[in-house]
């Protein structure tokens, strides 16, 4: 990573400053760091900005996919299907059926 011969991190003073204030906007963000002496571009303040936030929504997205695979419709059906249930589901099956050749021969016997 890339250092001013100073020792400052500009991506650090950016996160310093958003820890003092996370609405300020960038704008202000640029002008109060370039009044420090730290030149940044908006694109730098808008990309710092992103990480710190990314990591929250990302768990937030995850566990909400993970909730709608779990919870279940009225009916009693699953919303979506978790993929490595119904493979254990269709290995048990073809177990019982006798071998997957058999379980695809009831399967054609019933798509026919």
């Amino acid at each position: 990573m890339a250092k001013k011969k100073d020792g400052m991190n500009k991506s650090q003073a950016i996160r310093d400053v958003l820890a003092a204030n996370p609405q300020k906007p960038v704008k202000e963000i640029v002008k109060d760091l370039a009044s420090q002496g730290v030149k940044v571009t908006p694109n730098l303040v808008y990309f710092i900005k992103g990480k710190l936030k990314g990591g929250k929504k990302r768990k937030k997205r995850i566990a909400r996919v993970a909730m709608h695979a779990v919870n279940a419709s009225a009916n009693g059906k699953a919303k979506k299907t978790d993929a490595i249930a119904m493979i254990r589901a269709v290995k048990e099956l073809a177990e019982m059926a006798g071998g997957y050749d058999e379980l695809k021969k009831l399967i054609d016997a019933l798509a026919g």
